[in-house]
């Protein structure tokens, strides 16, 4: 059986052990779980992926994890790949 990215998610996000751990890892956890949530979407594997890129499975799982901050052209290729759109955000907060 498999589960929805997103109802993992979700129930990652209701643990408010999680939601501290993923405050202090910011961005780059956010950007690696958009980037499995758009592979997901796509049913493609990360080694579909990888191939599609000419890049290593081993490079698309270290920026799902987070591990790594891809530059924005190798966002711009795994969009493509998963067939995505790029968008680029910034979000002013309140201090």
């Amino acid at each position: 059986m498999t589960i929805p990215f997103k109802t993992v998610r979700e129930r990652w996000h209701a643990d408010p052990a999680y939601r501290e751990a993923h405050a202090a890892i910011g961005p780059e956890m956010d950007l690696g779980f958009s980037m499995a949530e758009a592979r997901a979407r796509a049913k493609l594997t990360q080694e579909e992926v990888a191939r599609r890129m000419q890049t290593s499975q081993g490079q698309i799982a270290r920026w799902e994890r987070g591990q790594v901050m891809p530059s924005t052209a190798s966002l711009r290729r795994y969009a493509e790949a998963v067939g995505a759109r790029l968008r680029i955000q910034l979000e002013v907060t309140e201090t």
